[in-house]
């Protein structure tokens, strides 16, 4: 069966698209907490998680992960299915797309049908359930009944079932004695049909055999049961309605498993017989506060599907004790503020919209990615300060970690303990004031970052000294004044883009209302500037991403477009300071780069190539000088789940950018890693080269390399084999030798683009800026 699925894949460009396996450079870091649907089959449990699918091998515990690195979409899940004959997963999307995995050889098919089809509204295109049939799976929506072919791996029949075929929202289906019942809404009772009538499009056929609102129906053998949304459960009877229990709190799962019906609610999950003898009722556990979605039964335990903790699993005769199961990741699936480390990553999941307004607050903790291992701090382990966003490192000392709160102020956590929270009563924070509260606490703390010397800069919202610096080897804070250019303090809202610190020590701050701001402090003075209007072509006064690049640049990011100022160091004393876009030819034609986009972030990599991402439009990748686009990453032609990015941060010790996106968190691995002050730590692998290794694909690395070197390749007779220069034979060039940040890569070919044969090669780097020299012997074997 699976053979033929196979040769069908030739024929299904009509319906929908093979994505992409991503897995060799990009990784996905999801949550797998929340749990949105279960399925089983086999030895296999499958578990959708938001929009990210795991599965349990209940013989062996082994996890495996299905996400948008395999090719997923990164939409939000309502419904999953595994078929056993077909060795298919079927997933279904609160937008109505459907994808089909192909598990042996993780290849994903996303069908568009419903998603694309204009008759049926975009808000009625939920997928709710599927049962499968035969070769066929029922799709129950919320416009009504599609079919789908297993077999074929094409849609059939739609039914609409409603009042004169109208669309109504179909929860559930299922079959028994050849009869297919359908679960309604909006007292759209139970609809009921025959298989075999090859007419089921015409919505005479369908049957109602009660009214009201139902959330599911399922049979169970020869039974069939149904639970209305009045939390009661009824059996259906040669088509009569016999109520049999009221549960306490909302039901939220209905289904058959193992022989056995499966009642979930939101606190309990209730195992009956085919002919609704109860075997067990498992209440909430304790040590695991949470609300439960929905449950299988496989061989004696239970497989309960919550919103906090992934799977809790437990014995079905003695539901006591419980196992938590789900992969390792972050709290959640909406990453904020991310800040690597070069061992991980620092997530936070703080948020506010977008006029800075953090209400209603959210109470939620952070995550740590260390060594390859999620460390999760809940938000009542963190002094239960709220909307935490940015992150900052000591760089002095990098197990000393400050959280900002958008409402709370500063979280201290050492060796990953929270150890202080500072806000007005403490520190030198301050809370915004209110007229018309003044007891009213507010500290909306938002980016914060170290300089040279370990002082901490930190931003506050809406008060007159937003700009505070904190000394933590003294414990020393200062505050400095910004009323000489924006009056009114609560006016205004900053930090919520990256502070930047130009080498001369000024502070580059972004703004809501006034653009730019520059400070800066010498000899006891103070320098305070802004540039915001038209007349120093500014697109937008709002700035919302800033980075300095190697060459002294400062990139601007704002709402409406890109800048760039090209000479920072006469900031405070032009009086006809003006910022530039980025002119490039596309198509013969001039145009602006990144025109009108709303640009979120912006980072500088180790070759001073730009990352910047986008509010809608994904993550731009270019070259030092905005001239040559080297990657566009959108959702469709990468793991992305969001366009939206909310934030960028580069490992440049490994050559690992991390994306925050609206829907998850995923990274690339660039290779581009930070250039070294020497050569002495200089090295190459693998080496020797040996015959197995795609040298053409993974390339020979050059690693820890200063930052403007020459690189020539020779045999060992010094017959030139490659050449290479800094900031010229660039990566993604087309070069065989290219030099990224820190690191050169060759593919092993010679000038005349030929493989190299096998024989020892010297590498001979030199640093052009300092005449430091080393020579590496690198042998290959062909």
């Amino acid at each position: 069966m699976f053979k033929r699925l196979i040769v069908s894949i030739l024929f299904l460009f009509s319906i929908g698209v093979l994505s992409q396996d991503y897995s060799t450079q990009w990784q996905g870091h999801f949550s797998f907490s929340k749990i949105v649907g279960l399925s089983q089959a086999n030895n296999k449990i499958y578990a959708a998680a938001e929009n990210a699918v795991f599965s349990i091998d209940t013989k062996t515990n082994e996890l495996r992960e299905f996400t948008t690195v395999n090719g997923l979409s990164g939409e939000s899940i309502s419904a999953i299915y595994y078929s056993p004959d077909f060795e298919l997963l079927v997933v279904g999307y609160e937008n109505g797309i459907i994808e089909i995995v192909f598990e042996n050889d993780i290849k994903v098919l996303t069908v568009r049908d419903i998603f694309d089809k204009p008759t049926i509204p975009s808000n009625n295109k939920r997928i709710n359930h599927f049962t499968g049939y035969q070769n066929l799976v029922y799709i129950a929506t919320d416009f009504g009944i599609s079919v789908f072919d297993l077999e074929r791996l094409e849609f059939g029949d739609t039914y609409f079932i409603g009042a004169n075929g109208s669309q109504i929202p179909v929860t559930q289906t299922t079959i028994i004695n050849e009869f297919i019942y359908a679960s309604s809404l909006n007292n759209n009772g139970i609809k009921k049909a025959d298989l075999s009538d090859p007419n089921l499009i015409d919505f005479n056929n369908w049957q109602t055999i009660n009214s009201g609102s139902w959330l599911g129906v399922q049979g169970v053998e020869n039974n069939l049961y149904a639970i209305n949304s009045n939390k009661k459960i009824y059996q259906i009877l040669n088509d009569n309605v016999i109520e049999l229990f009221t549960y306490s709190d909302s039901p939220q799962d209905l289904r058959q498993s193992d022989n056995n019906l499966i009642v979930s609610t939101t606190n309990h999950i209730f195992v009956y017989d085919a002919d609704f003898n109860l075997i067990s009722q498992i209440e909430q556990a304790q040590e695991f506060e949470t609300s439960y979605t929905s449950a299988v039964v496989n061989e004696n335990f239970v497989f309960i599907g919550t919103k906090n903790f992934g799977i809790l699993k437990t014995i079905i005769n003695s539901p006591f004790t419980f196992e938590e199961i789900h992969p390792d990741g972050p709290i959640l699936n909406n990453p904020f503020s991310i800040e690597p480390t070069n061992e991980g990553v620092w997530v936070t999941f703080g948020e506010y919209d977008s006029e800075y307004n953090p209400y209603p607050l959210n109470s939620r903790g952070i995550s740590q990615l260390k060594n390859d291992e999620w460390i999760n701090t809940p938000y009542e382990d963190l002094f239960e300060a709220k909307c935490l966003n940015s992150i900052a490192i000591n760089p002095a000392n990098t197990n000393q970690v400050y959280i900002s709160s958008f409402i709370n102020g500063i979280v201290e956590i050492e060796e990953n303990i929270p150890k202080i929270l500072y806000n007005e009563t403490n520190s030198g924070l301050e809370s915004l004031v209110l007229p018309s509260n003044p007891n009213y606490v507010d500290i909306r703390v938002g980016t914060s970052t170290f300089d040279k010397n370990g002082l901490l800069w930190s931003l506050t919202s809406r008060i007159d000294r937003p700009l505070k610096s904190y000394n933590p080897a003294n414990g020393q804070w200062r505050s400095f004044d910004f009323t000489s250019l924006i009056n009114s303090g609560l006016d205004d809202n900053l930090g919520f883009s990256k502070i930047v610190i130009g080498s001369d020590g000024t502070i580059w701050c972004a703004s809501s209302n006034f653009g730019l701001i520059g400070f800066h402090e010498n000899n006891g003075s103070q320098l305070l500037k802004n540039i915001a209007r038209e007349e120093h072509n500014m697109p937008s006064n709002q700035v919302t991403g800033m980075a300095l690049d190697k060459r002294n640049q400062l990139w601007i990011g704002t709402l409406r477009g890109l800048r760039v100022l090209y000479n920072p160091s006469d900031f405070f004393d032009s009086t006809d300071i003006r910022v530039d876009e980025i002119i490039i030819e596309e198509d013969g034609i001039a145009k602006e780069l990144l025109y009108q986009q709303n640009i979120t972030d912006i980072e500088v990599d180790g070759s001073n190539n730009k990352w910047i991402g986008t509010s809608d439009s994904g993550l731009f990748y270019f070259s030092p000088d905005g001239q040559r686009t080297i990657f566009h990453f959108t959702r469709t032609n990468s793991p992305l789940p969001s366009n939206s990015i909310r934030d960028i941060s580069i490992d440049g010790d490994n050559g690992i950018v991390y994306i925050a996106t609206q829907k998850g968190l995923v990274s690339f691995k660039s290779g581009s890693s930070q250039p070294i002050k020497d050569l002495q730590q200089a090295f190459a692998y693998p080496n020797p080269v040996r015959p197995h290794f795609d040298i053409v694909e993974k390339k020979v690395k050059i690693k820890d390399v200063s930052e403007h070197v020459n690189i020539k390749i020779t045999d060992i007779e010094g017959n030139l084999v490659a050449e290479a220069q800094s900031r010229i034979n660039q990566r993604y060039g087309g070069y065989n030798l290219e030099i990224d940040g820190g690191t050169a890569y060759w593919n092993g070919k010679n000038l005349a683009n030929n493989m190299v044969s096998s024989g020892v090669y010297l590498i001979m780097i030199s640093d052009l800026d300092t005449f430091e020299t080393k020579v590496i012997k690198l042998m290959v074997v062909r």
